[in-house]
């Protein structure tokens, strides 16, 4: 079951641990059924992600990478 509590997240509760995501992991509890709120893509985010304010990894990188175009 996914622990709620944000001081006790692991590298486990990440979908790429190590890597460039700070998406949260797909879990029964915890499916990844939301859309993007920028690119309204379906299944992107997870309830836990949209809770954060996240957006999807695309998304995520072209803001960071400093491109604007959708």
């Amino acid at each position: 079951m996914y622990d709620n509590d944000d001081e006790n997240i692991s590298r486990c509760d990440f979908q790429d641990p190590g890597g460039n995501s700070a998406l949260r992991r797909a879990t029964k509890y915890n499916p990844r059924n939301l859309p993007c709120p920028n690119c309204k893509q379906p299944n992107r985010l997870t309830r836990k992600d949209k809770q954060l304010g996240y957006q999807c990894d695309q998304c995520a990188d072209r803001v960071e990478g400093g491109y604007d175009d959708f």
